[in-house]
């Protein structure tokens, strides 16, 4: 639609705007408020006086819808609703912090200068450099949530407005903001606006899929109503009786919800039973209010028999997000199921506007306190900020996503922790430390590993060992983003002390080789064995990884070791549409295991998808090729694993220095007392290696054992058998392949 008011009713229209503004917002304002509130729309009108929007529309108008939403959708306070009106001033006019802060003051100033910090993050880019862009947005919490808040509303009118857009430029857009947006506001507790944010992303994303959803929705909703109805009708009479102040009404899920439904269940959307909930919204106290509920659900069960195993009860153990509400699914008229959701006012307004509205019930003090532990928990995701940008955003999205399971502690205290959260995790979210040295758990008072997938209602134990530290293995169960932070940071410290040991290991080698340690050798060393960095080679040599042999390879060769290297640079771009060779894609992850057991077996890389060290992979046992490595998502794969189940293998990338290894040492000498100390004290000091199990049996002064370790190559197990050698008594010790 062409945009063409004069000048004069453009004047009138902003000020409506304005007005409506004032009018509708969630709190009532001071004086004081509307004077700041004034000065500011009016500086805001004043800078972007020249600027258009690409519909022609005044500027104008996009300051205030931003501020608008703000104030109703979110429910913010007078410096939130300030900082939306100026939030493009600094970014988009000649005004300059300094004089924001000097009319305004420093809060708005610091929300003010994140929300331009965000704006300036470049646009068109590849996914790491957006990632980048991603993580620098959420730090911004740290600064002040309300930058991230008062952004969030920015989005959703910016989605509100893309018609006028190029549509290369709002599929990025709306990709965006399924990606990152919408998740964030789903865990600030927004939900009316991720709900929003997620059907103008489907609606620009798949347009047709949109339009076709949106089109049968419309069709049916006179029968939805007179289904509604037919409901209240049946139960009205007796919420009357009870004296119940409520409204009954149909909420009907999202077209963005539906899609996904249809996609996940593979469906059409006939078959999507429960298009929409019955909300029964009930007048009551906070004292009474449980109680009301649980007399609703008695009230509605009464007359439709429920669903057991659809219950979900929201008021006795809300969700971290704050979100009270009870649901139930009931066998309702015409014999078909329908969610019923049962809640207060004040449940219903929380459910609606999210945090700022359940925060509006507390007194001052609690509103503080509640905003600290919610900034908090946030706060915990984003305290690694030197990890690698792409998982740190896939690590957020992990617990903005996560459904929730309520264990107990052993005090019968309660704990929130994403859905398929191990021991581990349980122990991660305690304490750090308890995390780092835990070494299994009582769930329920059984003995459990630390990998134990928890449910709701465990009452969890940890059982800690000052001996033990994390390892590179705990990453594949770990589900929450501290754990894994934790354990990242952890996996540093550990590989940098290795490292330091390692440099001045290599130093003495090459001395020993009549090579100077210089700059230079340590970058052909590095080309050599094919590393990244010299953190990695001193890593690998302090571990034992890179040993004498391997060395003395490396001067035999030195020579011609660069003539080597620009050959096979030649070779490789001329086979490069060839099946690529292993030695090729050896970089960080420099092994592909296989199984459960993790074996090196050999493969080759299949042509379909050409899989690079790092991806999700799988093997598939070909006829007559071996085995042929797939990506995960690679197009054949649903057609592989659909028909040849029985010859797809579990396949992983692994940094071969730090993976571990389980080894068995057979011990053969004559026996004395504290033997089994000696031997486990010798274990323990080598490099950190872990005792799996010992079995030791003495016969007449004679004694023969079995011990299973950990070791991270064959260089540390050496080590380790001729340690053992060392102690008085032993006579052999050998490695054995079977249990």
């Amino acid at each position: 639609m062409e945009y063409n008011l004069t000048a004069e009713e453009e004047n009138k229209e902003i000020a409506r705007r304005y007005k409506q503004l004032l009018k509708g917002a969630y709190q009532t304002f001071t004086p004081e408020d509307k004077k700041e509130i004034r000065k500011a729309f009016e500086l805001a009108v004043e800078a972007h006086s020249s600027q258009r929007r690409k519909t022609g529309e005044p500027y104008i108008y996009h300051p205030i819808a931003v501020a608008k939403i703000v104030a109703y959708e979110i429910g913010l306070d007078t410096t939130s609703i300030v900082s939306a009106l100026l939030h493009d001033v600094v970014e988009d006019t000649d005004y300059t912090l300094e004089d924001i802060e000097r009319l305004f003051g420093e809060n708005v100033a610091r929300i003010v200068n994140g929300l331009t910090k965000i704006s300036h993050l470049k646009k068109d880019q590849d996914a790491s450099i957006q990632a980048e862009n991603f993580r620098k947005m959420l730090l911004t919490l740290n600064d002040d949530v309300r930058v991230i808040l008062i952004k969030i509303a920015d989005r959703l009118h910016n989605m509100q407005t893309m018609d006028a857009m190029p549509h290369d430029k709002q599929v990025k857009i709306s990709s965006e903001t399924l990606y990152i947006y919408a998740p964030l506001a789903h865990r600030l507790g927004l939900y009316n606006i991720k709900t929003e944010l997620e059907n103008l992303g489907l609606k620009y994303t798949e347009p047709d899929v949109y339009n076709d959803i949106s089109k049968k929705i419309t069709q049916s909703t006179d029968e939805h109503q007179k289904y509604i109805d037919t409901f209240s009708k049946i139960i009205s009479e007796t919420l009357d009786q009870e004296g119940f102040e409520y409204t009954i009404k149909g909420r009907r899920k999202s077209i963005y919800s539906i899609r996904k439904k249809m996609r996940s269940q593979g469906v059409s959307y006939e078959e999507i039973y429960d298009k929409f909930a019955i909300r029964i919204i009930y007048k009551s106290t906070v004292k009474k209010e449980k109680f009301d509920a649980w007399k609703i659900y008695s009230i509605v069960t009464d007359h439709f028999a429920p669903n057991p195993v659809r219950m979900r009860d929201w008021i006795t153990q809300p969700k971290s997000t704050g979100y009270e509400s009870l649901h139930i699914t009931v066998m309702g008229p015409q014999g078909r199921w329908v969610e019923v959701q049962i809640r207060s006012e004040r449940m219903d307004e929380i459910a609606e506007k999210g945090y700022a509205a359940h925060y509006r019930y507390k007194n001052n003090d609690e509103k503080e306190s509640g905003l600290d532990n919610w900034l908090n928990k946030i706060r915990e995701t984003l305290e690694n900020s030197d990890t690698n940008a792409v998982d740190f955003v896939e690590d957020f999205k992990l617990n903005l996503y996560s459904k929730e399971i309520f264990v107990f502690t052993p005090e019968g205290d309660l704990k929130a922790l994403p859905k398929d959260a191990t021991a581990l995790d349980f122990a991660f979210s305690i304490h750090t430390q308890v995390g780092m040295t835990c070494r299994g758990a009582k769930v329920n008072g059984k003995l459990k590993p630390i990998s134990h997938v928890l449910i709701s209602g465990d009452q969890v134990e940890i059982i800690t060992s000052r001996g033990q530290k994390p390892n590179i293995g705990w990453l594949d169960f770990v589900v929450t983003a501290r754990a894994r932070t934790r354990i990242k940071n952890a996996l540093k410290e550990d590989q940098k002390r290795i490292a330091e040991d390692g440099k001045a290991i290599l130093t003495r080698k090459l001395r020993h080789l009549k090579i100077n340690f210089d700059e230079k050798i340590v970058n052909e060393l590095v080309n050599y064995f094919k590393l990244k960095t010299s953190l990695d080679l001193f890593y690998r040599v302090g571990s034992g990884s890179i040993d004498n042999v391997q060395l003395k390879d490396f001067v035999t060769k030195r020579s011609n070791a660069f003539m080597n290297f620009f050959k096979n640079r030649i070779q490789r771009s001329k086979n490069k549409s060839e099946t690529i060779d292993k030695d090729e894609v050896i970089d960080k992850y420099d092994l592909l295991v296989f199984g459960k057991e993790e074996e090196r077996l050999d493969y080759k890389m299949s042509q379909c998808c050409n899989p690079i060290p790092g991806d999700k992979v799988f093997g598939f046992i070909t006829i007559n090729d071996g085995i042929k490595v797939h990506k995960k998502d690679c197009p054949n794969a649903i057609s592989l694993q659909a028909n040849y189940a029985y010859r797809i293998m579990p396949a992983k990338w692994i940094d071969s220095s730090n993976q571990e290894f389980k080894a068995i040492l057979k011990i053969y000498g004559a026996d004395h007392v504290g033997m089994v100390n000696e031997i486990t004290q010798v274990v323990s000091r080598n490099m950190s290696v872990n005792i799996h199990s010992i079995n030791i049996s003495g016969n007449d002064g004679i004694f023969e054992g079995r011990i299973t370790v950990s070791v991270k190559n064959n260089s540390q197990l050496v080590q380790l058998s001729e340690s053992i050698k060392k102690i008085e008594g032993i006579d052999n010790v050998d490695r054995i392949y079977k249990h």
